[in-house]
């Protein structure tokens, strides 16, 4: 048993394991000040006030001397497994290119799979574990990672048996997720309905032969792969009993959100172009509204609007995107942060976006996401706060000073 005592104030303490947090539940973040909590083995066995603390013989106590603790972050939508970096985008995007522009010059999506085919599979995992140490470090502790950079069977098999040892060898929750439709690879320039075929009748059957994917991803958006076509994917995929969720609405009105509730996505994600027909929607729907401020605020876009979204009863949940091209960074924090600073989230609604409804969004509501008896041992520890809204307010001021995952110090 681990008991850890002393602690300023617990934050996202509820009694019972919940799913996704809608409409005013998003506003409510219990707090439990000058607090205790007691682990058992990979699993969070209890907690109190100071004043009610067990004189247990806990294998180890630990005096946290007013550090404050939060459930470790639920980040439900990275690409982190890539090959190098984009950085000369950047710099394109600083002189005036758009995300399209860029893509349609051949950077981007297929820029990355270019450089991931020349990659080994261990090379591509020794990398990917070097960024999976990072989120560690900045307190998250349940990930999903898509393939995507692949846009051929062996590059995107390569990239799912790299997920697949990262969810083996680190204490972390690792969903993996097959984006076969992320783009259409170069050997079927101007054969786009040839390449839906091949992620349908090649690709789909040799994932799925392998158990490699939670989750089937497409990138429904002009230019890339239209509602007919992803309709096409989805139902192949339940074919193999695998989960939609989705690429939606980011450069444009497209539909995404409309084939993805249809197909019981476990998420739409993106959403920065939607409209009260599409709020609506995901309101009335089991579907997490995912949105990813780290795109938008490095590609300099127009933001999802969450705030709608909460208003109208939706779930919203805030993922980071991860991925070399549009959003370089798997900080969890620093997007919650973005969700107050440009999404206009309240910190109650943005934490809660971050760690409960990160969880749902990757079926694991159950297991993280709070700090819930029976749930699984996975949060962190900062330094002395004034408030849990400080987190947030101060993003860059170094605050996360231990960080636990199953139950144990990483």
């Amino acid at each position: 048993m681990l008991l850890i005592k002393n602690i300023g104030a617990i934050v996202g303490v509820r009694e019972q394991a919940s799913g996704a947090l809608r409409g005013d539940a998003m506003n409510h973040l219990p707090v439990l000040e000058d607090a205790w909590i007691a682990v058992d083995g990979e699993t969070i066995h209890s907690y109190g006030p100071m004043s009610e603390c067990p004189a247990w013989d806990a294998v180890e106590v630990v005096d946290a001397c007013g550090e404050w603790l939060f459930p470790s972050f639920c980040d439900s939508h990275t690409h982190l497994v890539f090959a190098g970096s984009r950085e000369k985008e950047f710099v394109d995007k600083i002189n005036g290119l758009s995300y399209a522009e860029i893509a349609a010059r051949g950077g981007g999506i297929l820029n990355s799979a270019d450089r991931l085919h020349d990659y080994s599979e261990d090379r591509l995992y020794e990398e990917a574990s070097s960024r999976v140490r990072d989120i560690i470090s900045f307190g998250t502790g349940a990930v999903e990672i898509k393939s995507g950079y692949g846009l051929n069977l062996a590059d995107e098999l390569k990239m799912l048996r790299v997920i697949a040892r990262i969810r083996q060898d680190f204490p972390l929750a690792v969903k993996s997720t097959f984006l076969g439709a992320h783009a259409v690879g170069r050997a079927y320039e101007g054969r786009q309905e040839e390449y839906v075929d091949y992620v349908c009748h090649e690709m789909l059957p040799a994932v799925a032969s392998e158990s490699l994917a939670d989750y089937v991803d497409v990138f429904c958006e002009q230019g890339f792969f239209t509602v007919e076509q992803t309709d096409r994917i989805f139902n192949e995929a339940a074919r193999y009993g695998i989960t939609p969720r989705l690429h939606a609405n980011q450069l444009h009105c497209s539909g995404g959100v409309q084939v993805g509730v249809a197909h019981g996505a476990a998420s739409v994600d993106h959403l920065e172009n939607i409209g009260q027909a599409e709020i609506d929607l995901l309101a009335t729907s089991s579907t997490i509204a995912t949105v990813l401020p780290g795109a938008s605020f490095f590609l300099n876009m127009c933001h999802a609007p969450a705030r709608e979204l909460i208003k109208a009863g939706a779930a919203v949940a805030i993922a980071s995107d991860y991925n070399p091209g549009s959003s370089p960074s798997g900080d969890m924090r620093f997007m919650s942060s973005l969700g107050c600073i440009q999404l206009r989230m309240t910190p109650e609604q943005s934490i809660n976006a971050s760690t409960q409804n990160g969880a749902s969004a990757l079926g694991l509501g159950d297991s993280y996401g709070s700090i819930t008896p029976g749930k699984t041992a996975s949060f962190f520890l900062t330094k002395p706060l004034p408030s849990a809204a400080y987190m947030l307010y101060s993003y860059t001021e170094p605050m996360i000073t231990r960080v636990y995952l199953k139950g144990h110090r990483i």
